[in-house]
């Protein structure tokens, strides 16, 4: 079996079968990953909502959903890895779900060997974008190692809220957050119903990111009643 990952790594199990939940975490704990169980895409998508993860394993039939309708949703935020589970003969659905933004597939029954060579794929290929130290978008740059933002080359000041803020967005530009992602992420679980003071910091992050004065730039965008994305305009 492969080499073990850093015991850090957190992966997402959603399948409403038991036995295969078990067999998850009985081919994954021991090389390391810690692994969360769901059994339906509602709890899925709140366990996302509330946590960070390294990858997802999703089954393509769940009680409320599949897995590729599953996949879209994690894909309107997130570049999240997505590895989904299928029976054999669901070609169609493979296809389905590979165009929706999942990353691989592995048909069901699958080996311990085989399932971590692809989630170690699909991990390898993500991990360039996951490590990136400073981002540049349109003028505004981010150093995530000395904690600095600079605009147009002049330094900003930010919060440490702010800061953490920003590069939660710039990190996933292009995709939406959610409140209850941005809130859980940056203030921690207990938070992810206060949309007040996300709003609040929002808007003071945008007024020292998107100044009155000088070229006026649009970064962060409102998605009303759901979330914000980094979208310079």
């Amino acid at each position: 079996m492969s080499t073990s990952p850093a015991p850090s790594r957190r992966i997402l199990a959603c399948d409403d079968e038991l036995q295969i939940l078990r067999a998850l975490r009985l081919t994954l704990r021991p090389a390391g990953y810690e692994v969360v169980t769901t059994a339906t895409m509602e709890q899925a998508l709140d366990a996302l909502a509330l946590s960070q993860f390294d990858a997802a394993i999703l089954d393509l039939l769940l009680p409320d959903g599949d897995g590729v309708a599953l996949t879209e949703r994690i894909r309107e935020w997130s570049e999240l890895p997505v590895l989904v589970l299928s029976a054999v003969g669901e070609e169609e659905q493979k296809v389905r779900a590979l165009r929706a933004g999942a990353d691989d597939y592995i048909t069901k029954p699958f080996g311990p060997d085989e399932l971590m060579a692809r989630l170690e794929a699909v991990l390898r290929r993500a991990g360039t974008q996951a490590d990136e130290s400073a981002i540049v978008v349109a003028g505004l740059e981010i150093d995530v190692i000395a904690h600095t933002v600079r605009r147009d080359d002049k330094e900003i000041h930010l919060t440490r809220t702010e800061f953490d803020l920003l590069r939660l967005l710039m990190r996933n530009r292009g995709r939406l957050l959610t409140h209850r992602l941005l809130l859980a992420e940056v203030w921690g679980p207990a938070y992810v119903e206060d949309v007040a003071v996300l709003r609040t910091h929002l808007a003071r992050l945008r007024s020292k990111i998107e100044p009155a004065s000088g070229p006026r730039r649009h970064y962060i965008r409102t998605e009303p009643g759901v979330g914000y994305r980094f979208e310079p305009k």
